[in-house]
């Protein structure tokens, strides 16, 4: 039996009570599920993931866990549907073809997901053999999310991977053969990586023809093993600027088009989930530091889970939602920052009518900002879309901090 909870609780002292915002129509929505664990966690990841031989997981009390905490989301979600679901993590392909067979029995079974909704699961190819992919597939997922980072094996030792050349190789045709939709993550500006490595990897995708990729310039990023010890052989950030600007020119080769700060997709072919987010849809994250956005027609809350696994399981079976260690309305003042952060990641930008779907707000509660935006030459004066200019998308941090509150 499901039980629904009636009351949501509020656990932000600051929580604005008179807020007269009106969203008449609901935006898409998305479900993440957070698997917390790697087989050994990479030293430039700041991801809420942690090191666990797969033997040592207790795949039950985990699956039980997140079932509890669904359970308890379902007020926030009542009756709407699902465009997409998105398995991620750490790494989700470290669990058994049975227990993500049961997650997405699980998710079927609570709630609405559209027929043609996208699902989509992150692969490490360290952790995965053929029969494994064939499994996911079989248990529903249509789209696998593969973790490369670099086809050079000396670069993969050099970011702490798990595996190499080969299992990279293998995983992607394995993936290919079983469904149309595959989505390829590389990483540039990797230790002692030289332009002409960088290409090679980008002709190694070119070669399998994908319909996604995303690429991203390694970042060291605070609390990470790579923020306490710098590597020594980090490209020049002039090599860094030269990889870079290879990447649109190469992939266009391939009939791939760059839609979002760092995705390239063909026709037909962007991430769904991933533009639900980028076009301020909502989302609800279970599992161990997942976050939420879901809209209300009056009020928009996000809420943020316990990070640490074993705590998250042992709070989530309590039925209390004393796994949720936040939950707040975003105020007025603070909707046009969340909603710019978002959108103006993507290369066509959106309709100016999308704030007003997606806020209840009126675009003149911007207009001092814009102008601002406008006058700095980061914003195009597109009279029907948000869209940043060449120089704003260059950038970006910059533009989307002028509309912080």
């Amino acid at each position: 039996m499901i039980t629904i909870p009636i009351k949501i609780e509020k656990k932000n002292n600051n929580i604005n009570s008179d807020n007269d915002i009106f969203i008449k129509t609901l935006p898409p929505l998305s479900i993440y599920v957070h698997i917390p664990w790697c087989v050994s966690k990479c030293p430039y990841c700041d991801f809420n993931s942690h090191s666990k031989d797969p033997s040592n997981i207790d795949e039950t009390i985990f699956l039980e866990s997140l079932r509890c905490d669904l359970e308890q989301s379902l007020a926030l979600i009542w009756n709407r549907s699902i465009i997409s679901v998105f398995i991620g993590g750490g790494t989700p392909s470290i669990l058994s073809v049975k227990t993500i067979d049961k997650i997405l029995e699980m998710l079927r079974t609570y709630l609405k997901i559209l027929p043609n909704a996208e699902l989509t699961m992150e692969v490490n190819p360290g952790t995965v053999d053929s029969l494994k992919m064939k499994g996911f597939k079989e248990s529903g997922i249509n789209r696998f999310s593969i973790g490369v980072q670099s086809f050079d094996n000396n670069n993969l030792k050099k970011i702490g991977r798990i595996h190499d050349r080969q299992d990279a190789l293998n995983s992607i045709s394995c993936a290919q053969n079983l469904v149309e939709n595959v989505n390829i993550d590389i990483m540039f500006s990797l230790p002692g990586q030289t332009i002409d490595n960088f290409v090679n990897d980008l002709n190694l995708v070119k070669s399998f023809n994908t319909k996604h990729l995303s690429i991203y310039h390694l970042t060291i990023e605070p609390n990470t093993f790579f923020s306490k010890k710098l590597p020594i052989d980090l490209p020049a950030e002039d090599t860094s600027s030269d990889m870079e600007d290879l990447i649109e020119s190469e992939l266009g080769e391939i009939g791939m088009k760059r839609y979002e700060i760092s995705a390239y997709s063909k026709d037909r072919f962007k991430s769904i989930h991933n533009v639900n987010y980028w076009t301020f849809g909502d989302y609800l994250g279970i599992g161990p530091g997942a976050h939420s956005k879901i809209s209300f027609h009056n009020k928009i809350i996000r809420q943020k889970r316990i990070y640490n696994p074993s705590l998250w399981m042992n709070k989530a079976m309590k039925m209390n939602n004393s796994h949720i260690i936040d939950s707040i309305y975003i105020s007025n003042e603070e909707l046009p920052f969340e909603f710019m952060l978002n959108v103006l990641r993507l290369k066509d930008g959106v309709s100016k009518q999308l704030f007003k779907f997606r806020t209840g707000l009126s675009v003149d509660i911007m207009k001092e900002k814009l102008n601002i935006a406008y006058e700095r030459k980061l914003l195009s004066k597109n009279s029907e879309k948000f869209i940043a200019t060449p120089l704003g998308w260059k950038f970006l941090n910059d533009l989307q901090a002028i509309f912080i509150r």
